[in-house]
């Protein structure tokens, strides 16, 4: 799955049109960021996104990062527009939106949490999943915590979900991904560098996460 967004519609469609497609599965096209289209621009945008790509589409819907949030009507709206617009990564966090989406999809639109915090209560509701922060660093945990509440073993589901709160809490403290990538650095999987204008999270933060790791292992 490439990522291919923008919030130059005109650009964005000329980029897929001249992109070699061969062995992409799927694209992930994030809402239009900063110029903070009304809805009625979102669904024109997508529909062009849709009549230009050749492969599946999931949207992207992270209105803490983009400035606009794209309501559970207007996903609807794209997903009933063409059968390529397959699932939506929604990150808006409100559980209300997710669950109106989920109940009025068409059957092959799916809804994929981008919250990891809300990957049991999402399921629950009819998720199919989380793309996840936390995974790159706890993929085993993750994958359980996912793979139990979809088979429908919410014990276990429950556990692990109230065994990564703090760890989730911690990770998104100073922002993404300063924070896992401190966590990564600590167990051996990257180098704790990003680029400007992101810096790494403060020493407290970090000692935070060193604790929280050990408590957890």
């Amino acid at each position: 799955m490439v990522g291919m967004g923008g919030n130059n519609t005109t650009g964005l469609v000329n980029t897929i049109q001249n992109t070699d497609f061969n062995g992409v599965d799927a694209i992930l096209s994030v809402t239009p960021y900063y110029n903070k289209p009304t809805q009625e621009g979102l669904f024109q945008h997508f529909k062009m996104v849709a009549e230009a790509c050749p492969v599946p589409i999931i949207l992207y819907n992270v209105p803490g990062r983009t400035g606009v949030n794209m309501d559970a009507d207007t996903t609807l709206r794209i997903a009933n527009l063409s059968d390529k617009v397959v699932a939506i990564k929604e990150a808006s966090g409100d559980l209300s939106q997710f669950a109106k989406i989920i109940n009025n999809a068409p059957a092959h639109f799916k809804l994929i949490s981008g919250d990891d915090g809300l990957t049991l209560p999402s399921v629950v509701i009819g998720s199919i999943g989380v793309i996840s922060v936390i995974a790159n660093a706890l993929p085993e945990k993750l994958s359980q915590l996912t793979h139990a509440s979809l088979t429908g073993n919410i014990t276990l589901a429950s556990q692990l979900h109230l065994q990564m709160g703090e760890m989730l809490k911690l990770i998104f403290r100073e922002g993404n991904p300063g924070g896992v990538k401190s966590l990564m650095e600590m167990m051996g999987k990257a180098k704790n560098q990003l680029r400007l204008p992101l810096v790494p999270v403060s020493a407290t933060t970090n000692s935070l996460i060193k604790d929280e790791l050990k408590r957890m292992s």
